[in-house]
Formats: structure tokens, sequence, C-alpha cells
């Protein structure tokens, strides 16, 4: 019976020392989630007021969202009387650890944030970087996600991306196509340039709006080679090219008009 009154007497002791910091604590996270859920809450409806893109959106949520329960959990562990600085030093070196480790997916994480923020490019853009040509199917915080001609899945670092140089064809919602023939020095040139144009013309997915262009760019060995140049939208660019190249050929046998091929010459003696 002495044990069991010495247990209880114990037993209450702990109740009166540590129930009121422990009601305390759990009053604290209740709220402390409550208030976070709303603060949450009023962050999203403010980015989707000002039509934040939705990744950088999530991502910033969430961050905002883990650092808050982490001081909330901080605060809870105080109010219970343990001591936080051993706490707080053991997470920073965590952290430095952690970021040591991972230094170059921070700089790709960091890259990501500068993409999602600038825009140089957004999803469906024709672009080339870091040795690259595709169309963008996903930016995501590490990597962007690129679909090259040969319908290759391409997964380019934001780092570099952010870092390196991009050409976006897609930005001006024009591009234009550079094609070159050559046509044999007997060939009128006016002719050939008209052959050429009407042929460009008639194609309805080259624009006429930069109108396009055949002029003379090199009086090379064995012909006289013109540069073709018709403008189209990014999307049509590879059907306006090949196009070119066919309608070319045809165009100018159709008009009599050769474009010459290497000869070889044999001297008997």
């Amino acid at each position: 019976m002495e044990n069991a009154e010495v247990w209880i007497d114990k037993g209450i002791d702990f109740v009166v020392e540590f129930g009121p910091k422990v009601i305390g604590a759990i009053l604290i996270y209740i709220i402390g989630s409550w208030i976070i859920k709303k603060l949450i809450g009023v962050v999203n409806k403010g980015m989707t007021k000002q039509n934040y893109d939705e990744s950088l959106k999530k991502f910033l949520l969430n961050l905002a969202k883990w650092a808050l329960t982490i001081f909330l959990i901080i605060t809870v562990i105080s109010t219970l009387g343990v001591e936080t600085t051993s706490f707080a030093a053991v997470i920073a070196a965590a952290g430095l650890a952690i970021g040591l480790a991972l230094q170059g997916s921070l700089s790709n994480f960091a890259g990501g944030v500068l993409l999602i923020i600038f825009k140089p490019y957004k999803i469906g853009d024709l672009i080339e970087a870091q040795g690259v040509l595709g169309s963008v199917k996903e930016i995501e915080i590490f990597t962007t996600k690129l679909i090259t001609p040969e319908n290759k899945l391409a997964i380019v670092p934001n780092g570099a991306m952010a870092n390196g140089n991009i050409v976006n064809y897609t930005a001006e919602g024009k591009i234009r196509v550079d094609t070159t023939v050559g046509v044999d020095y007997g060939s009128d040139l006016q002719k050939t340039k008209d052959v050429l144009l009407a042929m460009l013309k008639a194609n309805p997915q080259v624009l006429q709006d930069p109108a396009p262009s055949v002029n003379v760019s090199e009086l090379a060995d064995s012909s006289v080679n013109l540069a073709v140049r018709p403008f189209c939208k990014p999307e049509d660019y590879w059907d306006v090219y090949f196009a070119t190249i066919e309608g070319t050929k045809k165009a100018l046998d159709s008009a009599g008009i050769e474009i010459p091929y290497p000869h070889e010459v044999q001297i008997n003696k």
C-alpha cells in the first residue's frame, strides 16, 4: 500500500508539473495548424489572382507550409520544456550537410525557379538549348523535358538551362526556313527567281507577311546558288522545309532550269 501511495503521489506531481505544459502544447499545435491552413489558403488565393505559374505556385505553397510546420513543431517542443537550442543546431548542421551533398540539385532547383519566374519559354515552344532542339513538354522544378524532331524525350537540367543560351523559335510567332539551291550558270536568273517565288506562294503554310524571298547568295564553282527563304509558323517548320526542297526540284524541272551536279571528265591521250 505504501508503494502504491508513493506512485500515486509521483503521478499527481507529474500531472501538476507537466499537465499544463502538455495541454498548452496540444492547444498551440491545434491553433497553429489552423492558422497555417488559413495562411496557406490566403496565399494560394493571392497567387491565383496574380496568375502565378502552376508549378511555381505549388512549389512555393509547399515550401511555406513545411517551413511554418517546422516552426510550429519547434514551438510545441519548447512549450513542453525541451531545450531547443541544441535541437536547432542539429537541424542547421543537417541542413548544411544536405545542401553540400545536393549542391548540383540545388543549382537545378534555383534554375527551375528562375525559369518559372522569368519564363524565357513555355510549354509548347520550340527552343534550342544545351545542344538540344525540341518542343517544350514540361517545365519541372529540377529539369525541362523536350520532345525532339525525332520524337525523342530529352531531359535537360534547369541549372544549365538558366545559365546557358536559349533560342526560342516560337516567341515571335514566325520562323524563317532557310534552304539553298544551285542552278546552271546559263540559267535566266530572273525566271528562276520567279518560278521559285511562285512555288513558295502556292504553299498555304508559307506566310505572305513577311513575304518569301529568293536571292543570289553565292557564285560557286559550278553553279549560281540562291537562298530560298519562306516564313511560316513554328509548328509548320518541318512541313515547309521539306515541301520547299521537293517543290524546288519539281518547279525547276518543269521550267527547264538545270540543277548542276558533279561531272567527271576523262581525257585520253
